[in-house]
């Protein structure tokens, strides 16, 4: 193996770590709403407003970090906004306030905004440097990553840790794995070598905004979806085991890791499935059980079948968002430097203000209602992925 070979094995390997840092960093976050809920004593509604701060620092920080990954390269940015969210994941413990608690998550929304980011376009890179496709299996690190931080800090609460000391806790992982990652991702001159040639930010020849093209534009409506449902897990899901399927608080996490799992492997399984279908298949089926996963959970009256519910959401949205990312990273005319920052703030709107809103629909009918909606909402995206793939063939 070449010495410039080793460097992007190594590269891989760091950046499958920076994938389970942000997974691992942001599904801590779910067993501690439950937590939140009781302490500052929230209905559904206070506590969607509250989760919209999340979404909200995501947002207003994800096209900042893609002009400084296109300025300064990703690894630095992954580096800081990954310090920054482990920064603010113990605090969320400690905020005695609704107006506090929200603050908090916005810069610990905008940490997780910035290294998803900067680690799905340093991912790219990776992949067009490996010669193929190996997108999926850094997913399904964040997906493990998610697995550990649902289950972890319930954990650590049970072997006698108080949650705040437990956040703690998995802070200083976040930030250990960081530290010895570093020097592996690439350099700046590496992405910039392996990217194609810049033009001018946002515009084209003609002048026309290039994150607005209908094949961006797109992508990003998928991902918008997709990354509903992931929200919805991350936010939902202990609670709607715990009030709706009177599951104990201490196993309200294990729905978030069921679909961790359930994601986790059919992610490391994915690059090889894409290899030997095509993505087209892979969103269609994957649409279908996902929505389907969804109808059991809520239709199902059984903690049992909400668990398996969440285990077919999993199995289905796990390889349909790596395939539209690396889409993104290839459409004509569009760096990726442009398209992947704009695919991702789209999609991650999905994911972290999306179930904001759903809060909002739990508040007024019921949560179980809520989560149907997205059910459906996956399905017509599937069938519009179908129709629009049959109208250009």
């Amino acid at each position: 193996m070449t010495t410039d070979k080793k460097k992007v094995g190594r590269a891989r390997t760091a950046t499958r770590f920076i994938f389970l840092v942000c997974g691992l960093g942001m599904a801590s976050w779910a067993p501690m709403v439950p937590l939140a809920k009781e302490r500052l004593h929230l209905n559904e509604a206070g506590l969607g407003v509250i989760l919209l701060m999340l979404g909200a620092g995501a947002i207003v920080m994800m096209p900042v970090a893609g002009f400084f990954v296109h300025r300064f390269g990703s690894r630095v940015v992954m580096l800081a906004s990954g310090l920054l969210m482990a920064a603010a994941l113990p605090l969320l413990m400690l905020a005695g306030t609704p107006l506090l608690l929200g603050t908090v998550l916005f810069f610990f929304g905008a940490g997780v905004g910035a290294i998803d980011v900067s680690m799905n376009a340093h991912a790219v890179v990776v992949q067009n440097l490996y010669g193929k496709h190996i997108l999926s299996s850094f997913h399904g690190l964040f997906s493990i990553g998610g697995l550990f931080g649902s289950l972890g800090l319930g954990f650590l609460i049970k072997t006698g840790l108080s949650a705040g000391l437990a956040a703690w806790c998995i802070s200083g992982v976040l930030v250990l794995i960081l530290l010895f990652q570093y020097r592996w991702l690439l350099l700046p001159r590496a992405e910039r070598s392996a990217s194609e040639p810049p033009a001018t930010p946002g515009k084209n020849t003609h002048g026309k905004m290039l994150w607005a093209k209908p094949s961006v534009l797109f992508i990003g409506l998928m991902c918008f979806v997709l990354f509903l449902a992931e929200g919805a897990m991350l936010d939902w899901s202990a609670l709607f085991l715990r009030d709706h399927r009177r599951m104990d608080a201490s196993l309200a996490g294990s729905g978030y890791a069921a679909f961790s799992i359930a994601m986790a492997l059919m992610r490391l399984l994915g690059d090889g499935l894409v290899e030997k279908f095509s993505p087209r298949k892979i969103v269609l089926w994957g649409t279908m059980v996902a929505a389907s996963g969804f109808m059991v959970a809520v239709l199902l009256p059984w903690a049992a079948a909400g668990l398996l519910g969440f285990v077919l959401i999993g199995l289905g949205a796990a390889n349909t968002v790596p395939v539209f990312f690396s889409a993104a990273g290839k459409i004509p005319g569009v760096p990726p430097a442009i398209a992947l920052p704009a695919v991702t703030t789209i999609g991650y709107t999905g994911q972290l203000a999306g179930p904001a809103l759903l809060g909002f629909v739990a508040y007024e009918f019921s949560l179980p209602i809520a989560l149907g909606f997205t059910g459906i909402a996956i399905f017509l995206a599937g069938l519009a992925f179908f129709v629009r793939k049959a109208a250009k063939s």
